[in-house]
């Protein structure tokens, strides 16, 4: 597809952490990009110079009406790529409602404008959470879905969604469900900004640069090897990687949809993390054991043979190490930005 002929994007949640490095991904491949985020826990400085941008919220129907039309999308022209939303799982727990909100009732409003304005593909942010706490070793697509959280069920109910408007109007959808998202981009242009994250890798890399004392591991007697959870981390740009391959698929057959695990197909404990945390930056972090969190599953390991087959992605950074170091560069980075001048 030349760039002549790749149709405008607009990724919403484009100056957070997984959509900036979407719109990195599409800008570097010569994709027409825009991009609308509430700033509510997006930075400005992540949205790159030259690709437009508007602050406002995602369930604003006369401000996306506004921004197809600008864009010079609709009419059977265009594409959505939809990460806006809340990813805090405990929050999710204590306040249901923001999260019913933020993320089920704001994706109905933006699929609502996209159908109104005939944008005919749509991808969409989903979660390993819609499998609650699976019964197998590797989750594949057609694992039980039961989310065991107010977070999984909003993603899982737009992912109903979504799949009940394709069936009613010209439209069709990729769904990508993350497992552990983690790095940063290998040219440190963006990385995880956000203030008291929760990602082991983010907060490993915080600790080994004097940000935090030290590491909470939750929980030792797990069923797992060592005894701490076990988990698929995928790094940030592989990702990002995946959702332009999953566009490119969804323009070239435009009724088919496509639902696919986002991972590597492979397990870390939180101790191997920790261990390579302390390999990559040559320290040791100090590690405090606290009890399990409710809800955290043994192990959470993703079956990625569909995205592999449907799409042919194919991973460049699957090494822990790597995605770590992308992380601590990018760390440092963000102290620079953050420092007065």
């Amino acid at each position: 597809m030349t760039s002549h002929s790749k149709p405008p994007v607009l990724v919403t949640g484009g100056a957070g952490y997984i959509g900036s490095h979407a719109v990195l991904a599409l800008k570097d491949a010569g994709w027409p990009v825009a991009v609308i985020d509430n700033l509510s826990t997006g930075f400005r400085f992540a949205v790159p110079d030259g690709v437009a941008f508007y602050e406002g919220d995602i369930a604003d129907s006369d401000l996306l009406a506004l921004i197809f039309a600008e864009q010079g999308m609709g009419s059977g022209h265009g594409a959505i790529m939809h990460f806006a939303g809340s990813i805090i799982v405990p929050e999710s727990v204590a306040d249901p409602l923001k999260y019913y909100h933020n993320n089920t009732a704001k994706s109905r409003a933006l699929i609502a404008a996209a159908v109104a304005a005939g944008v005919p593909h749509f991808i969409f942010s989903s979660t390993a959470a819609v499998y609650g706490i699976p019964d197998v070793a590797a989750v594949n697509e057609d694992t039980l879905q039961r989310p065991i959280n107010p977070y999984g069920w909003s993603k899982l109910m737009t992912e109903r969604m979504l799949a009940d408007v394709a069936a009613a109007h010209p439209l069709n959808f990729g769904v990508l469900r993350y497992f552990n998202v983690a790095g940063a981009d290998p040219l440190a242009r963006s990385g995880q900004s956000t203030a008291g994250a929760t990602h082991l890798i983010k907060v490993g890399v915080e600790a080994a640069l004097g940000l935090r004392e030290s590491v909470s591991v939750f929980g030792t007697d797990y069923a797992t090897p060592d005894g701490t959870g076990v988990r698929d981390y995928i790094h940030v740009s592989d990702l990002a990687a995946a959702h332009v391959l999953t566009l490119e698929a969804l323009i070239a057959d435009p009724v088919r949809s496509l639902t696919m695990n986002c991972g590597y197909g492979r397990g870390f404990s939180v101790n191997e993390v920790l261990d390579a945390v302390d390999r990559v930056t040559n320290r040791k972090l100090v590690r405090r054991i606290e009890g399990r969190r409710a809800g955290d599953p043994d192990s959470l390991i993703s079956d990625p043979s569909r995205l592999r087959q449907a799409l042919g992605w194919e991973p460049n950074h699957a090494d822990l190490d790597t995605i770590i170091a992308h992380a601590l560069t990018w760390e440092r980075k963000l102290a620079d930005l953050r420092a007065p001048a």
